[in-house]
């Protein structure tokens, strides 16, 4: 049983760039005990290594001039949005894309905040190999999860969730624990990882407070295997999607 959980933001993080160390950066800025769990925004993550892009590099195709027509948005940005995807949902009202790491999305998660005019940010190409990548670079023994934020069906605004992770399982099963009435739980699994960025999402911020990431002290481990991501073939949204037209990127 969890008994208490304390979150703290890491301070003093300069603006990162390609190459930088974020291992190095947050550990020269926050003193980190082992089974400590690091939260670290995707987009400072996607910056260090180098998924920032020009719109301008990239040429539209029929398909995204076509689509880009019917949302009103830039068909360079709506190409990079193809680039990035493994399949396209739906076509409008917006984009909403399976990432080719399997994370379904708007907009296959490109960001055109927090950079530069005319440029975007990409997803990290593999959210959970960077994880692991800044876990074995950590002097510490700490899980990692890489965060993001999405909107969710039939709710109003975005929260935080995982979309990479690394010493850790993000799903607690508790099939075969018994409730209160002593029943045998069947089905439940809960998306623990998801329940943690969130958390740290909501100390991060949504604008310019400069502190993507944040240090979750007092959880167990959750060890194990599994993924947020649905298999298609149990995905029953995607497949009544997929019956209305969706297309493979």
């Amino acid at each position: 049983m969890i008994e208490s959980v304390s979150l703290h933001l890491v301070r003093g993080l300069p603006v990162i760039k390609e190459g930088d160390c974020l291992a190095d950066l947050i550990q020269s800025r926050f003193e980190l005990l082992d089974g400590d769990l690091v939260c670290i925004a995707s987009t400072v993550v996607s910056k260090s290594e180098g998924r920032v892009r020009d719109l301008s590099s990239y040429t539209p195709g029929e398909r995204a001039f076509k689509i880009a027509g019917n949302l009103g948005k830039d068909p360079r940005f709506v190409q990079a949005v193809l680039e990035e995807s493994a399949q396209i949902l739906l076509e409008r009202p917006f984009l909403l894309v399976v990432t080719r790491f399997g994370h379904v999305c708007v907009n296959a998660g490109i960001d055109q905040s927090n950079v530069p005019a005319g440029r975007i940010l990409l997803l990290p190409e593999n959210p959970s190999l960077s994880a692991e990548r800044i876990r074995r670079e950590l002097s510490r023994d700490c899980p990692v999860i890489i965060t993001d934020t999405c909107g969710r069906p039939f709710r109003f605004g975005v929260a935080g969730v995982a979309i990479g992770w690394s010493g850790l399982s993000p799903i607690r099963d508790w099939r075969g624990a018994s409730d209160i009435h002593g029943r045998k739980l069947e089905i439940t699994l809960e998306a623990v990882a998801d329940e943690i960025a969130g958390m740290a999402n909501l100390l991060m911020g949504e604008a310019g407070d400069s502190t993507p990431v944040v240090v979750v002290r007092g959880l167990p481990r959750f060890d194990g295997d599994g993924s947020v991501f649905m298999p298609e073939e149990q995905d029953v949204i995607r497949a009544v999607l997929s019956g209305r037209g969706s297309r493979r990127a």
